[in-house]
C-alpha cells in the first residue's frame, strides 16, 4: 500500500479524497494555484505544494508540474479527482514512465473511452446498444447542419472529449445545429483542447441513468447499482439519487451486464461510469464511459456502503476487490444536491465573491436519517471566476425515497449560505415539486417545469401562516430583550409586547396576538384556536427552528425594510410587524418605483468578453446575438430582447466585466 499520494485537483473533491486517504493512513498532498492558496484542500493536507497562477491551464492542467510536486514531496501515487487531467491518456502514461501510480484506469481504457466516438464504436462490438448518430468528423457549421438533418431533428451536438455539460448543444432545426456546432467547438476547444465535435439523436423525454462500476488488475468488475441524473441543467447534472425510481430489477442488471461487458473489454481497473440514455419504454442507449471517479459517487456509496475512493486507492495498489457481485446490495435510498453559485432567479448565471456565511447543517446520522455534506470551502473562502462553480454537495440517505427527500428539503432549509447568489432556493423548491416527488422525471424536467425561468415561489396558505408566527415571535422575542435593555422602562415596553400585532406579509395583514407560556408561548391568529410555540431563535441568528403544536420548521432570518426576510422550502417573502397604530400609517406609504434598465444590455454575471456581434448604429432584431460572455467555463450568448437600435457599446472583447456592468446602450 502506498505511504503518500497526491492529490491532482482541488475543492470539494480533493478534500473528499484526503478524508479517505486519512482514514487508510496514507500521508496525503496537495497542490494549488494562487487562487487557492487559502483553500480548505491545503488546510486539510499534510503538505501543498503551489503549482502557479489561477488559470487552470497554467496551474492544474499542467502535467509536468503535478509530476514535479510528486517527486519534490515523495509522492508514490496521484489520485486526479474528476475533471482537470482525471481522464487525460497522456498524463496516466507519463507519471507510469515516472514510476507514479495513477490512482484510475490504465491508459489503454482511458484512451478508449475517452474519446466518444472511439467509444461508441467499442461499445457496439461490445453487445451494448448505442444511439443512432454520427461519429466521423464534421469540416463546418454547414457539414453539421446537413448531418443533423438525415439523422432527424432534435439531435445532440457533443465535443468527442467533453464532459460535465461543457461543449453540448441541442437543435431542433438547421439554425440552432449552425450555431450549436460553432458554440460547442469553440467551448471544446477552451475546456479540453480538443474541438472535434459527433451529432447523434436525441431521445425525447430521456432519463439519464448510470452504472457505477469498480473492477481490479486481476480481472474482476462489479456493478455498484445504478444513479438517476435526470434533473438537469444546461447539460449539467443538479440533483442525482440511488437507486433509480424507474429501473426495474431486469432492466438494472441488463444494463448492469452491459456495462461490465463493455469495462471487460478494455481491461478496465478502478472505478468507472457507464452513462445510459432510458426512454419511457425503460429501452436503454450507450451515452458514455466516465474513466473517473463521478461527482454523484456519494449516492452510491450510501446505498452500497462501499468506500470507492479506497476501493481505487487499494485497486491501483494492486489489490484485488474484496467483493463480488453476489455480494453487492442496494439498501436504502440517497439523493444529493449539488449546492452552487448561481442566481436561479438571474437564469441560473454563476456568481463569485466571497463567503461571509457558511454554515451546513450538521453531519451525521439519528433516526435512520444520514445527512452527509462534501465540500471545499468554509466561511470566509473565495469563490473564483476561475473554476467549477459546485460549492458543496449535500447528500440525506434514509429508508424510503420520500423520507430521503423531505430529509434533503429539511436539510437545505438549515444551509445557510451568504455573501454570493446560490441555488437554495431553486433546490428547496424542487424537492416540494410534485413531479419530483412522485419520480416522474426526464432531463427536460427543469425546462419543463420552469418554462419561464425560476423565480421567487408563491407561498401557500400554510406558508403564510406559519411565517406569520414566526414573525410574530421574532418582534415578541425582540420586544422582550428591548424590555430588559430600557430599565425604567421596563413595564411600558413589556406591555406593548403583549399588544395585538399586525403582521403584513405577501400582500396581507394579519392580526395575532401572543403570550408567554411556561414552555414557549401562545400564539392566537384569526379563526384559529391558540397554538402552542418555542423557538431557539436569539436576536441577530440567521437561522431558526420554529415548534409549531409539536412541528418543527427550520426558517432562515435576515433583516430587511424594520422587518425580517424569511425563507423557507423556496419561499422567501419579507414581513413586517407593527401596532395596530403604526400599520394604520403604513398604509398610507408609497412605494419606490424600480429604476428603468429596459434601454440597457447589462453584464448577467461577472466574466469576460468573448466578442460583441454588433456595432454601434447597428439596427438590431428580437432574439438576434449581441454578445459572448464567458464565466466558469460556459459560453452565454446574450441575445436581443426586442428590435432596437445600438446607441453605444462602452466594452470591447477581453474585457472582464463585474455583474449588472453595462455591455451596451439602445437610443430611446
Amino acid at each position: 500500500m502506498f505511504s503518500k499520494i497526491l492529490i491532482a485537483n482541488r475543492g470539494e473533491i480533493a478534500c473528499r479524497v484526503i478524508r479517505s486517504a486519512r482514514a487508510m493512513g496514507i500521508a496525503t498532498v496537495a497542490v494549488y494555484s494562487d487562487a487557492d492558496r487559502n483553500a480548505e484542500h491545503v488546510e486539510m493536507a499534510d503538505e501543498a505544494v503551489h503549482i502557479g497562477p489561477s488559470p487552470a491551464n497554467q496551474s492544474y492542467l499542467i502535467a509536468e508540474k503535478i509530476i514535479a510536486a510528486c517527486k519534490q514531496t515523495g509522492a508514490q501515487a496521484v489520485h486526479p479527482g474528476y475533471g482537470f487531467l482525471s481522464e487525460r491518456a497522456s498524463f496516466c502514461a507519463a507519471l507510469e514512465g515516472e514510476g507514479i501510480a495513477f490512482i484510475g484506469p490504465k491508459v489503454k481504457a482511458i484512451e478508449a473511452m475517452g474519446d466518444k466516438i472511439t467509444s461508441k464504436k467499442i461499445a457496439a462490438e461490445a453487445g451494448v446498444s448505442t444511439v443512432p448518430g454520427h461519429m466521423g468528423l464534421i469540416d463546418d457549421e454547414a457539414h453539421a447542419a446537413r448531418i443533423a438533418a438525415e439523422i432527424g431533428y432534435p439531435v445532440m451536438i457533443k465535443a468527442s472529449a467533453g464532459g460535465g455539460g461543457k461543449g453540448m448543444r441541442i437543435a431542433w432545426n438547421d439554425a440552432e445545429a449552425r450555431e450549436g456546432f460553432t458554440r460547442s467547438k469553440s467551448e471544446a476547444a477552451s475546456s479540453f483542447g480538443d474541438d472535434r465535435i459527433f451529432i447523434e439523436k436525441f431521445i425525447e423525454e430521456p432519463r439519464h441513468i448510470e452504472i457505477q462500476l469498480i473492477g481490479d488488475s486481476h480481472g474482476n468488475i462489479v456493478y455498484l447499482g445504478e444513479r438517476e441524473c435526470s434533473i438537469q441543467r444546461r447539460n449539467q447534472k443538479v440533483v442525482e439519487e440511488a437507486p433509480s425510481p424507474f429501473l426495474d430489477a431486469a432492466t438494472r442488471k441488463a444494463m448492469g451486464e452491459q456495462s461490465v461487458a463493455l469495462a471487460k473489454a478494455v481491461d478496465y481497473q478502478s472505478a468507472g461510469t457507464v452513462e445510459f440514455i432510458v426512454d419511457k419504454n425503460r429501452e436503454f442507449f450507450f451515452l458514455e464511459m466516465n474513466t473517473r471517479l463521478q461527482v454523484e459517487h456519494p449516492v452510491t456509496e450510501l446505498i452500497t456502503g462501499v468506500d470507492l475512493v479506497e476501493q481505487m486507492i487499494r485497486v491501483a495498489a494492486g489489490e484485488t476487490l474484496g467483493f463480488s457481485q453476489d455480494d453487492v446490495t442496494l439498501t436504502g435510498w440517497a439523493v444529493e444536491s449539488r449546492i452552487y453559485a448561481e442566481d436561479p432567479y438571474r437564469n441560473f448565471l454563476p456568481s463569485i465573491g466571497r463567503l461571509t456565511r457558511y454554515r451546513p447543517p450538521q453531519e451525521g446520522t439519528a433516526d435512520g436519517i444520514t445527512i452527509r455534506n462534501d465540500t471545499g470551502v468554509t466561511e470566509g473562502s473565495e469563490i473564483s471566476m476561475f473554476y467549477d462553480p459546485m460549492v458543496a454537495k449535500l447528500c440525506t440517505y434514509a429508508p424510503t425515497r420520500l423520507e430521503a427527500i423531505d430529509a434533503m428539503a429539511d436539510a437545505l432549509d438549515r444551509f445557510e449560505i451568504e455573501g454570493i447568489g446560490h441555488n437554495l432556493p431553486f433546490l428547496s423548491a424542487l424537492m416540494q415539486h410534485p413531479r419530483w416527488r412522485e419520480g416522474r422525471l426526464s432531463t427536460g424536467f427543469i425546462a419543463e417545469a420552469y418554462p419561464d425561468g425560476f423565480g421567487p415561489v408563491p407561498p401557500t396558505d400554510a406558508t403564510v401562516e406559519r411565517f406569520a408566527i414566526a414573525a410574530l415571535l421574532l418582534s415578541h422575542i425582540l420586544g422582550a430583550r428591548n424590555a430588559q435593555i430600557s430599565g425604567a422602562r421596563f413595564s411600558q415596553a413589556e406591555r406593548r409586547s403583549h399588544e395585538d400585532r399586525v403582521v403584513r406579509i405577501a400582500g396581507e395583514e394579519i392580526i395575532g396576538h401572543i403570550d408567554d407560556a411556561a414552555d414557549g408561548y401562545l400564539v392566537r391568529l384569526p379563526g384559529r384556536e391558540a397554538m402552542q410555540v418555542s423557538t431557539d431563535w436569539t436576536p441577530g441568528a440567521r437561522l431558526a427552528i420554529f415548534n409549531i403544536n409539536g412541528e418543527s420548521h427550520a426558517i432562515k432570518i435576515e433583516p430587511a425594510d424594520a422587518g425580517w426576510r424569511l425563507r423557507q422550502l423556496g419561499v422567501d417573502v419579507r414581513v413586517q410587524v407593527f401596532s395596530p397604530r403604526v400599520a394604520e400609517l403604513a398604509r398610507l406609504m408609497k412605494e419606490k418605483a424600480a429604476p428603468d434598465t429596459s434601454g440597457l444590455l447589462l453584464c448577467p454575471m461577472p466574466g469576460l468578453i468573448v466578442s460583441i456581434a454588433v456595432s454601434e448604429g447597428d439596427e438590431v432584431q428580437e432574439g438576434q446575438t449581441l454578445a459572448i460572455v464567458e464565466a466558469m467555463k460556459m459560453e452565454n450568448v446574450l441575445k436581443a430582447e426586442r428590435k432596437g437600435i445600438v446607441a453605444r457599446i462602452p466594452v470591447k472583447a477581453g474585457d472582464s466585466l463585474a455583474v449588472d456592468e453595462i455591455i451596451m446602450e439602445f437610443a430611446k
